[in-house]
C-alpha cells in the first residue's frame, strides 16, 4: 500500500543541504540533484515553507544559503523553526517541521520528482509554472 497524505494546508518542510539539494561534497558544494530547484520552487509556489535544515554553520552554512538564492530560493529559515527564532546552545537543533527530507531518510533520499508526487498527489510539477527551466540554469 502506498501512502499519499492529502495534504491540503500549507506545510513546513525541512530540507537538508550536502546530499540532499546538491550531491554530498563537504566542505565544498556538491552538483545539483537533478530537478532539486524546480521542486522546492513548486513547493514554495504551493504555499510550503521551506527550512533549510543543514549540518553546516558559520561560514560554510553561509554558503549554502547563498548558493541556493542564486538559484532561485529563498528560505523561511535556516536552522531555526522560525526567522526570529534566538538559537541557544542549551536548546535542541531539532527542527519542528511536517515533513523531513533528508539524504539520511531510511531507505535514502527518492528522486525530486516523487518527493513532490508525495507532497502534491493533486498535481505534475509540470503544470506548475516556474520561473526559470532546468535548463536554463547558469
Amino acid at each position: 500500500m502506498e501512502l499519499r497524505p492529502p495534504f491540503k494546508q500549507s506545510l513546513v518542510i525541512a530540507i537538508d543541504f550536502d546530499g540532499t539539494i546538491v550531491e554530498h561534497r563537504y566542505p565544498f558544494i556538491g552538483r545539483i540533484r537533478p530537478f532539486a530547484f524546480e521542486t522546492m520552487e513548486a513547493l514554495q509556489i504551493k504555499g510550503h515553507r521551506l527550512i533549510l535544515w543543514s549540518h553546516r554553520a558559520g561560514q560554510k552554512l553561509d554558503e549554502a544559503v547563498k548558493f541556493c538564492s542564486s538559484h532561485g530560493i529563498e528560505f523561511y529559515a535556516v536552522n531555526k523553526n522560525y526567522p526570529e527564532e534566538v538559537w541557544d546552545e542549551n536548546d535542541s537543533r531539532k527542527i519542528l517541521a511536517d515533513i523531513y527530507i533528508d539524504d539520511h531518510n531510511l531507505g535514502g533520499i527518492p528522486p525530486w520528482g516523487e518527493i513532490f508526487k508525495v507532497i502534491c498527489p493533486e498535481e505534475e510539477i509540470t503544470s506548475i509554472e516556474v520561473n526559470k527551466s532546468w535548463w536554463k540554469r547558469k
